[in-house]
């Protein structure tokens, strides 16, 4: 399969078989927005559930779920409101609008435009004649404008509250840090994690499923006291990894760097304890749940591609249709977040941190003299006293002379030293607050699915036949069995056959039953779904002398075994889980040559 072809055969399978369509397509779609049909639910459920157990389960965290629409206020925090923008030229002829960094980059070997500046990118769309790609108009000496991503409402009637839908889950988190640290006990390090819909305004919605203007974040915020807390790296420091770094990403001669996650971590390749740990957990759940580990990498942020507030941050990439494109982002945030949230709010965002032993400090206090203060700088002298009370914190020795200043919106004001009352008081402390810091693995969960599905997808021949499939880990595949009576109108095998529905769904497994068409026909429905294994009943098993049998059938293989019903919970929930391969049961049961699958 060319890769040229991978992404229109994926679209086109999904759209057959129930995985993602167009959205609105009634009333002529909407671009940007996606359904995921019942297979593309089931997988995608799935792949959360993965995630879940993985990074919220088995890591000992929380998980929350906070509303999708927040207040201007959190965003102006944030730092949303000024800096979540994309670039934009407007098409001078059509009037559409295009991401002017993907242009350059689907015209010119550069790969992150998106790090340049605007009057680079000008100059690009002009030195190399860009088009249009609607129209077909030239874009030369049309201006490239920052766009902001974020959806904007009202939050109650009229316009009395503004609002905006979340353009990531992190904030969500943040904002409620006062809350979650109490069920933490005050105690670092722990982590909060969030699974939910995020919202781009995105100025060209492409590649389907990977770039949409509503999509599924997986986030995970750890809270670590950056002095005093390590991860367990030693669990994944054996885990091989292949990298990207910055420096060779630069160099003209540059290439991936294969290595295990202790050894990049201990030679400064990955900067931080904590992100090489996660992007060890990251790299074996990618593997276990179906991503192709020959298509996938971690790549770092080059300096320029950084968030503002990140001290390094590395993607976990999936190569697509020839394409590499971001699944997940590991980022060391530091303390902005809560920092900026602290600063914006009225309420504490940090964490008391003890001492081993209380210690004896000099504490810098002012009790200023409001009574002098009040009739001086009337309805400032409560802002001036705050500014007083800061400064004496930050900076005791400001204090020194006759007269301190401090300013207050933009304005200085000069109180006698006598007034402000300041004075050095020794204090017996057993701790102190400190603001931690956070180390954030972000999960795209639609650009996994569909990395999943593109990498699953297989041809091969069964007898004289082309088949397709989607080897899909047993871990997310939609449906975890196809139970089939052989033919549909003998009655003993349509009974038997939802007699075992019903006991394999009793069980807990997903299951779906076909009596329509051909025995081939609905083996090839479930093997394009990716159903790992299919049940069916015939007159063979139910007419034998011992005990009633069915054939149990592998979809990579078309593989068929015959084992007793009675047996076929466990050995089903065996090969399921990973516990025995279904060499195994080949190697134990009857191996069945079967034409049925024609």
């Amino acid at each position: 399969m060319s890769a040229e072809t991978e992404g229109e055969r994926l679209a086109e399978l999904a759209k057959r078989r129930g995985y993602f369509f167009g959205a609105s397509g009634a009333y002529g779609g909407a671009a940007g927005f996606y359904t995921f049909g019942p297979q593309g639910a089931s997988l995608k459920s799935n792949v959360e559930d993965a995630w879940r157990d993985r990074f919220t389960v088995q890591e000992g965290n929380f998980e929350v779920e906070a509303p999708t629409i927040m207040p201007e206020p959190v965003f102006e925090a944030s730092g949303h409101l000024d800096g979540f923008d994309d670039m934009l030229v407007e098409c001078p002829e059509c009037g559409e609008s295009h991401r002017a960094d993907h242009l350059i980059e689907d015209a010119t070997d550069i790969e992150e435009a998106e790090t340049l500046p605007i009057p680079k990118v000008e100059s690009l769309i002009a030195d190399h004649d860009l088009q249009c790609p609607t129209c077909g108009a030239h874009l030369a000496g049309e201006s490239v404008d920052s766009f902001n991503l974020m959806f904007e409402t009202n939050i109650g009637p009229g316009s009395s509250t503004p609002g905006y839908l979340r353009p990531e889950t992190a904030q969500g988190i943040f904002v409620e840090f006062p809350r979650i640290k109490e069920y933490a006990r005050n105690s670092l390090p722990f982590g909060a994690t969030q699974i939910g819909r995020a919202y781009r305004n995105e100025i060209s919605p492409r590649k389907s499923i990977v770039r949409t203007r509503e999509f599924t974040q997986a986030e995970l915020e750890q809270f670590v006291d950056p002095e005093r807390d390590e991860p367990a790296l030693e669990s994944v420091a054996d885990v091989t990894v292949t990298l990207y770094p910055a420096a060779e990403q630069e160099a003209d001669d540059g290439d991936y760097v294969e290595t295990t996650i202790g050894a990049a971590v201990e030679e400064g390749i990955v900067g931080d304890a904590w992100i090489g740990y996660f992007l060890g957990i990251a790299q074996e759940w990618y593997g276990r749940i179906g991503v192709d580990m020959d298509r996938f990498r971690f790549r770092q942020h080059l300096a320029g591609e950084r968030a503002h507030y990140a001290a390094d941050c590395w993607d976990a990439e999936s190569e697509v249709d020839g394409d590499w494109i971001e699944i997940a982002g590991f980022a060391y945030r530091g303390d902005y977040d809560l920092s900026k949230h602290s600063e914006y709010s009225d309420d504490e965002f940090t964490i008391f941190r003890q001492f081993d032993e209380p210690k004896t400090v000099e504490t810098a206090v002012v009790e200023p003299d409001m009574s002098v203060l009040g009739p001086e700088f009337g309805e400032a002298a409560g802002e001036v006293k705050s500014a007083l009370e800061a400064l004496a914190e930050r900076d005791p020795d400001a204090f020194e002379d006759e007269t301190v200043t401090v300013e207050v919106d933009g304005e200085t004001h000069g109180v006698d030293i006598d007034v402000a009352n300041f004075r050095v008081e020794t204090q017996t402390v057993s701790g102190e607050h400190i603001t931690p810091h956070v180390i954030e693995p972000s999960f795209g969960v639609d650009r996994t699915v569909y990395t999943l599905l593109a990498h699953a997808y297989e041809e091969d021949e069964v007898g004289d036949e082309t088949r397709t499939y989607l080897s899909l880990s047993p871990d997310v595949a939609p449906t975890d069995v196809g139970v089939f009576p052989l033919v549909s109108n003998v009655e003993d095998l349509v009974d038997r056959a939802e007699d075992i529905v019903a006991d394999l769904r009793e069980s807990g497994f997903s299951v779906v039953y076909d009596d329509s068409g051909s025995i081939g026909r609905r083996y090839r429905r479930q093997d394009e779904v990716g159903t790992p294994l299919c049940v069916t009943v015939d007159r063979d098993g139910l007419e034998s002398d011992g005990p009633d049998t069915v054939t149990i059938r592998e979809r990579d293989t078309a593989r068929q075994v015959r084992v007793p019903v009675d047996d076929l919970v466990a050995e089903l929930r065996a090969v399921e889980r990973g516990d025995q391969p279904f060499d195994d049961l080949a190697d134990r049961y009857e191996l069945v040559e079967s034409p049925t699958d024609a």
